[in-house]
């Protein structure tokens, strides 16, 4: 019995430097309003059964239109949350280097911040009660890059830093299991052009 899990990257967000609180609540830019509408095109017709998200604000947003298209209600997943990277601030020249210290060592973390491990660990259990509670449906899942890439990692670990600097935000990543087994990723973002 296949399941469809439809992983949705949220769409482009104003970064300001804050509080988990700031984190948690910021929006989307107008570039990533417009996205969400094509998310809704692109997502409307393929069956879906269930909505679930990360509490973040950008990545409900991202699904909102979808939910209402299908008369759905979004399921907020705390376990799906961004990854804390630190509770330290990080200026950007040093996200990517910590980013791959943290694939190259899956338990690294940054001060107060999870480590891939930990991340990985938390969203991945998540997804296996979505897989068990959804068996046979199509699901989509509002999240962000590190948590994505983290869960699609642990069922192909060919899944990792360099996939996850390719995606963009927003983007679509069909995902086709059989029981807990990934059989096959398919790109939906791609095929209608990014951003235009």
């Amino acid at each position: 019995m296949k399941t469809i899990v439809y992983m949705v990257r949220h769409a482009e967000s104003p970064y300001t430097e804050g509080t988990e609180r700031t984190e948690r609540t910021r929006g989307l830019t107008l570039q990533g309003k417009m996205n969400a509408e094509r998310i809704t095109e692109i997502l409307t017709n393929e069956g879906i059964h269930s909505i679930v998200s990360s509490p973040y604000a950008r990545a409900i947003l991202t699904l909102e239109g979808v939910a209402a298209a299908l008369d759905l209600d979004i399921q907020i997943m705390e376990d799906l949350r961004e990854r804390h990277f630190s509770d330290d601030m990080i200026a950007d020249e040093e996200f990517e280097p910590a980013s791959k210290k943290m694939f190259d060592d899956p338990d690294y973390a940054l001060p107060g911040g999870e480590s891939n491990t930990v991340c990985q660990n938390r969203a991945v259990g998540m997804l296996k009660q979505i897989l068990e509670e959804y068996k046979g449906k199509k699901v989509a899942i509002g999240t962000h890059g590190h948590v994505m890439t983290l869960m699609i990692n642990y069922f192909d670990s060919s899944y990792g830093l360099d996939f996850m600097n390719q995606t963009k935000k927003p983007d679509i990543y069909r995902l086709q299991f059989d029981e807990m087994e990934l059989e096959n990723v398919t790109r939906l973002w791609s095929e209608w052009g990014e951003g235009e």
